[in-house]
């Protein structure tokens, strides 16, 4: 079932079939309903009790979901000042605000002031930006990933990022010309 305009739907866990608001911003693109099921079809076995950011949030859609299927905490990051207010009004609204923290600002700045470690996270910056290289860069140098821990990453078939080379490829899949991609880090190639 499609969301309406300005809505996205939360498709798996407690908070299944809750909806998100989208603020309508100039490239703004919340990862497609298609994807995230996959994406978490993927992450079934390692979202429970996870500390998960989610980098470049946007609407939160993918942080959401993984606290809706049991992550321990979530990690936002977003520049935009609206987008963070209308992401606190639905950590709010859906009650998930004490399990997690919206940070307003640059994602690459946000990322230096970090605390290590996180399980999971999603890299999904604005297609434009191209920050895919230097955000993976700055993750693995803060040390920002637990041993085994899993990166998602979305960029359009165009792009090749250069990422770490202890970074995986775990699973990946097409959606039109996006390209989404689980990595798992190897600590032993670090």
């Amino acid at each position: 079932m499609p969301a309406a305009p300005g809505k996205i739907r939360i498709i798996g866990g407690h908070l299944r079939n809750s909806r998100i608001e989208v603020p309508d911003r100039p490239g703004l693109r919340p990862t497609p309903e298609r994807v995230r099921e996959t994406l978490f079809n993927w992450l079934a076995a390692h979202v429970g009790g996870a500390r998960v950011l989610d980098l470049f949030a946007g609407t939160g859609a993918l942080g959401l979901e993984a606290l809706s299927r049991g992550a321990r905490e979530a990690v936002f990051c977003e520049r935009d000042a609206g987008l963070a207010a209308a992401l606190r009004a639905n950590l709010l609204r859906l009650r998930q605000d004490e399990r997690s923290r919206v940070i307003n600002d640059d994602a690459l700045g946000a990322l230096a002031a970090q605390d290590p470690t996180f399980d999971l996270i999603f890299l999904d910056p604005p297609f434009a930006a191209g920050l895919w290289s230097a955000a993976a860069e700055l993750i693995e140098r803060r040390g920002l990933l637990a041993a085994a821990s899993l990166v998602y990453v979305e960029a359009p078939l165009s792009a090749t990022p250069a990422l770490p080379p202890n970074w995986a490829l775990h699973k990946e899949t097409r959606a039109g010309d996006v390209r989404a991609a689980l990595y798992r880090r190897d600590a032993a190639l670090a």
